[in-house]
């Protein structure tokens, strides 16, 4: 059983009269790539600020290897950060970039050269120890960061995101190269972001954070098909939010009602008749149909082609819109009316008082 590196009891941090994260437990494992992953000012680098010791909880525990940090200082943490300003030395060259920390720490030279020429053969840039980093691009500099702190043989490496200075193909690309990186060295990745696409991409596990607070905790599969909260299914990826009423509750379903549209779902025990919900369906799970008793009648507002996708804007009889992904090979006209469809095990139900799942 994979031991636990990194572990937050209760943490919370307070500035004055606002918590940036407040209570916050979670567990970490040894080898894991994790992303905290909100919106701005969801107190996910507030966390991994606490986590690397420059900020201290004002509440809670910090442990690392099964040891309380709290009142360590960063440099006697065995962790290292990369920023998304790599913060290199512009007067040093690449070698004594990444080997600035060891020189620190006295490490026999010969040692030091071996490090680093490890370092830069895991991050494939072999050859470039005597250039000087404004000679380097964007992701060369990203990958000298990355190995100024491996060097060091961290216990967990920390992420801010590192990501996020680059143009989105060569992102894309340092996704793939950061997570193959991390198998590779064996070594926990803490990942903040606030790219959903980043986050499904690279993380063994996702943690979505919403107001200083832990909304769900799960595998990227499971965040995106079974979002715990309103919250989550709207932050990741795209879905429809159709709001309705629960007009029926009987042995072989509940109904909802949109409009002049009826919804029947499996019964969860959990709501009553009258109560307003919102429903969650993905739009890759939409299809066009043909007139049947369980489909919806839409007129086609927008169509959005992307690519090998399309995405058509529609609108239900009660007014609310909804989004469909389809092939572009579909056919269809702006203001022309159409049916469509689900399965209903796709849609998801949340309680509009608390915008918590009751039907998944």
């Amino acid at each position: 059983m994979t031991k636990t590196m990194v572990r937050l009891e209760n943490i919370s941090k307070k500035y004055v009269d606002f918590y940036a994260v407040e209570n916050v437990s979670l567990d970490i494992k040894a080898g894991e790539f994790l992303t905290l992953l909100g919106p701005s000012g969801c107190g996910k680098t507030t966390t991994l600020r606490m986590i690397a010791g420059f900020e201290k909880p004002t509440t809670g525990t910090i442990s690392i290897d099964g040891k309380k940090v709290n009142n360590i200082e960063p440099y006697h943490r065995e962790v290292n950060t990369i920023f998304q300003s790599y913060s290199l030395f512009p007067h040093m060259n690449v070698f004594d970039n990444i080997a600035f920390g060891l020189k620190m720490k006295k490490v026999k030279k010969q040692e030091i050269s071996d490090r680093v020429d490890r370092a830069l053969k895991l991050v494939q840039l072999e050859g470039y120890k005597d250039r000087k980093t404004n000679q380097l691009s964007g992701g060369q500099q990203q990958r000298i960061a990355i190995a100024r702190a491996i060097v060091n043989n961290p216990q967990v490496l920390l992420l801010d995101e590192p990501l996020g200075a680059l143009d989105l193909k060569l992102r894309k690309q340092m996704q793939l190269e950061l997570k193959h990186l991390q198998q590779s060295l064996g070594i926990m990745f803490i990942y903040v972001t606030h790219d959903q696409e980043e986050a499904l991409t690279m993380s063994d596990r996702i943690v979505v954070m919403n107001e200083g607070r832990i909304e769900q905790v799960d595998q990227p599969q499971k965040i995106y098909q079974s979002p715990q909260s309103l919250f989550v299914a709207n932050f990741i990826g795209e879905t429809n939010t159709l709001k309705g009423v629960v007009t029926t509750i009987e042995e072989e379903g509940m109904t909802i009602q949109f409009g002049d549209n009826t919804l029947i779902v499996p019964s969860d025990g959990k709501l009553q008749e009258n109560d307003s919900v919102h429903v969650s369906i993905r739009p890759e799970n939409i299809t066009f149909t043909e007139m049947e008793e369980s489909a919806f009648e839409v007129v086609i507002k927008d169509i959005i082609y992307i690519g090998s996708l399309t995405k058509v804007v529609a609108e239900l009889s009660d007014g609310q819109e909804i989004i469909i992904q389809t092939t572009s090979g579909t056919k269809v006209e702006k203001n022309s009316t159409h049916f469509i469809s689900w399965q209903k095990e796709k849609s998801l139900v949340y309680q509009a008082k608390d915008a918590k799942a009751v039907v998944q």
